[in-house]
């Protein structure tokens, strides 16, 4: 037996371990985030265990978001929760009530389920005000006021994203320990990136900036090579690889969806605030992303979001569409 190898697999920095180093820098902190997060973490291993089981998708979208609901609710921290998979947003009974708001879809991509595609779990989470009765209107919150987002993607392994608003760190779950292991500290995304990452089956309906940046990225004008396109059409995977290689993620407004696709609380606001910890930006084609102040829970935006220097030049097509 390599004593020193085992030995040297308890001193990992596991998610757990991670958070509560983050806590030690709040001293006014009693723990409660920690608690919270926990209880996602715990959502996340047992949704990965029935998707490695093979599940259908109709199956996994609604024992995914029980677990989730069960586990936020029996942590004793929230108050309001809003899934994709619900029309009405949950409010938790007084006596598990706790301080925080999550917002989530519990099984992003889950159409992907059936031909083992990457898929996962996004959340954001906002503090609210304590000592008051809980309202709707505490969870419309712009994305600029979420307190940590993230996401967990189920795929040829099991990665954690989770910025606390201090930047972005990847864990990878090491299946036999049981534990999400920090594998990425530290994620920045490159300021330029080599890829574009869009449905260009919905090419004939988009406006004006975003065909010209396509464009652009397959037949460049200034002499540098053409971007390479990948589409997974499972927003955490494509966002994943966004993050770590760089490049840039579209999901424009089109004529057949003129507020775009994807959901303002629980795909739009993680998925920027993860970018903007990252280094890079998220836009609507109108506004930075986390500026957006939602009305409704599910209310839709479009979005870019990705590498710093990608997103600018999709910002200056926009403006100068404005400008004419």
């Amino acid at each position: 037996m390599d004593h020193a190898a085992d030995a040297h697999r308890t001193d990992l920095m596991t998610i757990t371990r991670h958070v509560l180093n983050e806590q030690t820098k709040h001293p006014e902190s009693r723990g409660d985030f920690t608690i919270l997060l926990s209880h996602i973490v715990l959502g996340c291993k047992f949704v990965c265990t029935a998707v490695n089981k093979g599940e259908e998708q109709k199956k996994l979208d609604v024992l995914s978001n029980e677990v989730f609901i069960k586990a936020l609710v029996s942590s004793g921290r929230t108050c309001i929760l809003v899934s994709e998979e619900d029309d009405e947003a949950t409010f938790v009974e007084p006596s598990k009530r706790g301080k925080y708001c999550v917002v989530f879809d519990p099984l992003d991509g889950s159409s992907n389920i059936d031909c083992a595609v990457s898929i996962g779990t996004i959340f954001g989470i906002y503090l609210i005000k304590e000592g008051a009765e809980p309202k709707l209107e505490d969870v419309l919150q712009p994305g600029k006021n979420m307190l940590a987002a993230g996401y967990c993607m189920y795929g040829s392994s099991c990665q954690f994203v989770l910025s606390t608003g201090t930047g972005v760190n990847g864990f990878t779950l090491d299946p036999s320990l049981g534990e999400f292991i920090l594998t990425h500290p530290d994620i920045k995304i490159p300021k330029k990136g080599k890829i574009y990452s869009v449905n260009e089956g919905n090419a004939k309906n988009w406006d004006n900036p975003t065909a010209k940046y396509v464009e652009r990225c397959k037949f460049p004008t200034d002499g540098s090579p053409a971007k390479s396109l990948r589409y997974i059409g499972s927003m955490v995977a494509d966002v994943h690889r966004t993050l770590l290689y760089g490049g840039i993620f579209l999901y424009p407004a089109d004529k057949k969806s003129p507020s775009g696709k994807l959901r303002v609380l629980y795909e739009v606001f993680p998925m920027s605030f993860l970018m903007e910890q990252a280094g890079g930006q998220a836009f609507t084609g109108k506004q930075r992303a986390l500026d957006l102040v939602p009305t409704q829970i599910h209310e839709r935006s479009p979005i870019f979001l990705g590498s710093y220097d990608d997103v600018e030049e999709i910002k200056a097509l926009y403006a100068a569409q404005v400008n004419k």
